[in-house]
Formats: C-alpha cells, structure tokens, sequence
C-alpha cells in the first residue's frame, strides 16, 4: 500500500518545531519580566513538543533534511541559550562571572547536539547503542539546569539558590551535556501489554500531581532522572560484555541476568572450598603414624596382595589423613 501525504501534513512537524522554539524563546522574555514559574513552563512546553516533532514526523512519512535542522536550531535555542539567559537573570544580577557560566553552558548545549547529528551517520554502532543517549539530552539539560530555580519557587531561598552554588551547577550540567557517559533512552522502551493499565494509570497519577503541584512534581522528576545515570552506567556495561543479550527481549535478558547470578554462587563457594581443602593437605605435614601407613601400603602394593575392605574407621582415618573434615 502507498502511503500518499500531502503537503499540509508534511508541514505538520515542522510547525511543531517552530513552536518548540517560540516557547523556548518566550522563557526568556517571562524572565525579564520577573515570571519566573512561566519561565520554567515555557521550557517544559518546548521539551513535551520536541518529542512530539519526531514522533509525528515518522508516522506520518513525512521526515525531511530540512526537518532535521531545524530541530537542531530549536534544541540548541529552546534548552541551550533560553535556560542560560534565565539563570543569568535570574541569579547573576549583571556579574561577569555569572556571564561566564551562562556562555559555557550554552556552548556545550550546541557542541553535544552536533555531536548527536555525527553519531547519526554511524554504522558501526553495536546493536545496543540505540537504547541510549551518549551524555545528558538537549531538553533534559535545559530542565535540569533549571533545579536550583525550581526548588528557590518552591522552598524559597537556600544553599540551592546562592550565587556561586547556582554557577557551579551550571558548569556541572554543561559538563554532563558533552560527556561521554550513557543514558536511557525512552523511545526504545517496550512497555508489555499486562503493564498498559497500571501504566495508564500512573500517567493519570503524574497528570494530578502536575496539576496539583507542579514544582514539586518537576523537581522529583530532574531528581529522579539523575539517579537513573548510575543505573544506565550499569546497564551499558552490562550489555557491552553480553553480546548475547543485544538482540533479545527484555525478558530473556532478565533470565540471561538471572542464570549467570545463580551460577556465580553456587560455583563460587563450593570451588573455594575444594581449593582450600587441597592447599591445607599440601602444606600439612606428615606424622610418624602417616609414613609408617605409607611404607606399609607400598609393600602390600609389591608383594601383590589385595587390599583389607575399607571400613567405617578406615574411611575416617583416610579423610582425616588428607586433612579435610568429613561432614
């Protein structure tokens, strides 16, 4: 079946990217006049249509090279410069130091999406790497950047909204944007149909907290998200060294998980034991009873005889001469 789009449909994408951006844009003007909670809005308006853009776009068949740019452009705008400005205005109050700190994140904003549109055209990626982010994502950063504002609207002023703490931060996310560290990825996230309901369910939840307090909703969700990077960290790594679980379900790789957990603890300590048996009846010495028995057995070994029926008393003697305690 062709699929026939026309070009108001192909449009569609791109218009949500230019509102990505005039959201992004406006987060800057809401800051200069003091509105600091639309600020933050504005942003997470910008971050909820850039996920949108793509989504639709390739649904609809209606991808382009154009496309592509543009939401570069509008990332690098709406969650590079726009939450560098605010955070100026906001905290540093015309400081050069504070300029510094806005132009090093912004910076970084626009190195790691460029980075992102070149590792597009790789090929020789492992068949993992589309599960994750290579450093923190555009809109996650610019949200991110934003906590120390966020918890200052909500908890008033603190450590969390001093000058050279709010700089520090910045720098540290900026840091977080063009490093090399994995992260989730949530569009290649399978959700199985026993978890739709309960899923649907807690998007209900998250929609009355938002409504309800939004702030506190927001600042959970940037804490949350980092917590995750050590998990993700985690996950790469465990992945890298199972090739066998690259092209598997989410399932199977929890029972290739599972199983090698299991084999490590009952082999472990069983080989242990059995080493440390045999070093101790290496290193003991033998007694006087011990050579006469073995000089004993090498004479009955010549003279061809057979060998008494080995006893209760006599297996004892044999585990107690080799040095390991029979249970």
């Amino acid at each position: 079946m062709v699929r026939v789009t026309t070009p108001g449909i192909r449009l569609l994408p791109n218009a949500i990217t230019v509102l990505a951006l005039c959201a992004g844009l406006s987060s800057v003007q809401f800051a200069l006049t003091g509105n600091y909670p639309m600020a933050i809005a504005s942003i997470g308006i910008a971050a909820v249509l850039d996920s949108l853009d793509g989504r639709i776009a390739r649904l609809l068949d209606a991808t382009s090279k154009m496309g592509a740019e543009l939401d570069s452009l509008s990332d690098g705008i709406s969650f590079g410069v726009a939450p560098a400005l605010v955070l100026y205005v906001w905290q540093s109050h015309g400081d050069r130091i504070g300029w510094v700190a806005s132009l090093i994140f912004a910076v970084c904003m626009i190195l790691r999406l460029a980075r992102f549109n070149t590792l597009l055209d790789e090929t020789d990626k492992p068949a993992y790497a589309s599960e994750f982010f290579v450093g923190v994502p555009a809109p996650a950063g610019g949200l991110v950047a934003m906590l120390p504002l966020i918890l200052s609207l909500q908890w008033g002023e603190g450590w969390w909204s001093e000058q050279y703490v709010v700089l520090i931060w910045t720098i540290a996310v900026a840091a977080l944007l063009i490093s090399r560290i994995p992260t989730l990825s949530l569009k290649t996230i399978k959700v199985p149909a026993k978890a739709i309901a309960p899923l649907l369910v807690g998007v209900g939840l998250l929609a009355a907290a938002i409504i309800q307090f939004p702030l506190v909703a927001l600042a959970a969700a940037l804490v949350l998200y980092l917590l995750h990077i050590p998990y993700a960290v985690y996950r790469n790594r465990w992945l890298a060294a199972h090739p066998e679980a690259w092209a598997v379900p989410p399932r199977e790789r929890r029972a290739i998980r599972r199983a090698r957990s299991q084999r490590r603890l009952r082999l472990r300590p069983a080989s242990r034991r059995v080493a440390g048996a045999a070093m101790r009846a290496v290193r003991r010495p033998l007694s006087a009873g011990d050579l006469v028995r073995t000089r004993t057995l090498r004479e009955r070994d010549h003279s061809n005889t057979p060998p008494p029926s080995s006893g209760p008393g006599q297996r004892r003697r044999s585990w107690r001469r080799i040095g390991i305690r029979r249970r």
